[in-house]
This record gives C-alpha cells, structure tokens and sequence, in this order.
C-alpha cells in the first residue's frame, strides 16, 4: 500500500494543471475539487501515489496538458466567487 500521494488538480478549461503537493490523505483534497464541480467549474483531479518515477513533482507530466503555477490559488479563488454570487442571490 501507497502511504503518500501526490495531489494534482486539471483545469480542464484551458488544459492545465498544477502539481499541488504530496500526502497521506487526499480526502480534503478531493472534496474541494468536488465542490467546485458542483459550483459548475470544469476541473478536476488526481491522486497518483509517489512512486520512484514520480520522485519528484518536476517529473510528473499529464498529456495534453500544461503546467500553470499558482492554478490551485487561483481556483480556490474563482470558487470564492461564483459562491460569493450564490450567496448575494440569496440576499432579501
């Protein structure tokens, strides 16, 4: 068994990704990715274990995609938003 993973979210919009960092437990992870989805956002993730080739985060390549520093911030933050927007509807 794996004890940690690597934690990479996907813009699937414009087709980039960020390697997020390593843990043992992607749980939280995975739920922020989810809750985005449901606030209609086109992302995704995944949770490769940390093997030998996967050493290091510089070696981790997903095809078809590339690599954007600071993705996660900045979908953490649009995320923010559109649940900003929800609330402000909702406003009597």
């Amino acid at each position: 068994m794996y004890s940690k993973y690597w934690l990479i979210i996907k813009d699937d919009a414009k087709r980039t990704f960020e390697v997020c960092g390593q843990a043992t437990n992607e749980n939280s992870f995975s739920n922020k990715t989810y809750a985005m989805q449901k606030a209609g956002m086109s992302v995704s993730c995944t949770t490769p274990p940390v093997t030998n080739k996967t050493s290091s985060k510089e070696l981790i390549k997903i095809t078809g995609y590339v690599q954007e520093d600071g993705l996660y911030e900045r979908l953490l933050n649009q995320h923010m938003e559109i649940t900003r927007s929800y609330l402000d509807l909702d406003e009597f």
